[in-house]
């Protein structure tokens, strides 16, 4: 185990679960409630790091893993579909001897999100899904042709690239740094918002043995949309919020969870694209503690 200091102290942590082993990373004290933080793809558990943990951690126990294939995760060949990935993060909470967690998932990490959610609906106190369509209920919208746009008009074009097989990888490797890039500049508000420290970051282990496997969150959404409408026939009671960026998903996201929970709230971030943790850091805070602390 080791440590380092950001505004707070972050403590990480390695463990195997349901057969890949997991790097997470913990802060705050243990004896408080538990949040768990869930990453998207391009990222990992850094996207938490400067901004949101830091917050978190006055007053929460948080838990941010980098999921299978990401980060300093293994990469298995398989496994990638997010019912198996929630299962990933089930066993994880359990090793910890968590009892209730409140969830939060950003892009594919509230996918597996909704996945856990669905599986275990009284572990989770509250759920926030962020700039992410579900399978089974608007993502297949999106790879249809023409494609589709975002909130600023852009073509959402990478969800079909990214489901063909092996081609991808060929064509971004030795390019991933400038390839999460271009994503990070152009589904943004501000193309700034992502640091150069942060890419270097983020580069550094999607250019890893195995790090494109990540690509396979896309090709399995055909199964978890399978799951997800089997899962939607018992709505998520647990309190619901679903955030979008005004410059991407917007109010999507809310129209999309609303299919598959009964107590939704959504909010639609002004000035803000897919990346809303490092694009409007503050409101997103105080969105999520302002969540967190209210009488479900």
């Amino acid at each position: 185990m080791s440590s380092e200091k950001n505004k707070t102290e972050i403590e990480h942590h390695r463990q195997r679960v349901n057969d890949v082993l997991l790097h997470y990373v913990t802060s705050g004290s243990r004896d408080k409630e538990a949040v768990v933080l869930l990453h998207g793809f391009s990222q990992s558990w850094y996207e938490w790091k400067r901004d949101v943990i830091p917050a978190l951690a006055e007053n929460y126990f948080v838990v941010a893993p980098d999921m299978r294939g990401i980060g300093d995760s293994e990469k298995p060949r398989d496994g990638y579909d997010k019912k198996t990935m929630a299962e990933d993060i089930w066993q994880l909470v359990q090793h910890l001897g968590l009892k209730k967690i409140y969830l939060v998932g950003h892009d594919f990490g509230a996918a597996v999100a909704y996945a856990f959610a669905a599986a275990h609906p009284d572990f989770v106190e509250k759920l926030a899904i962020v700039e992410m369509i579900i399978p089974g209920f608007g993502y297949e919208d999106s790879m249809q042709a023409p494609f589709v746009t975002d909130g600023m008009g852009r073509k959402v074009w990478h969800l079909a690239f990214h489901d063909a097989p092996d081609l991808p990888e060929v064509l971004i490797q030795g390019r991933e740094r400038m390839y999460l890039q271009w994503f990070h500049n152009n589904f943004a508000y501000n193309p700034n918002a992502i640091s150069q420290e942060d890419l270097d970051e983020y580069a550094r282990t999607y250019a890893a043995p195995g790090g494109m496997r990540a690509l396979d969150y896309y090709r399995t959404h055909f199964v978890d949309a399978e799951h997800n409408r089997e899962s939607a026939k018992t709505p998520l009671k647990m309190p619901v919020l679903a955030i979008g960026g005004a410059a991407f998903l917007g109010d999507i996201v809310q129209k999309g969870m609303s299919a598959l929970a009964e107590n939704v709230r959504g909010v639609v971030i002004p000035e803000c694209g897919h990346w809303v943790p490092d694009e409007q850091p503050e409101i997103f805070n105080s969105l999520l503690t302002d969540f967190l602390s209210s009488p479900a």
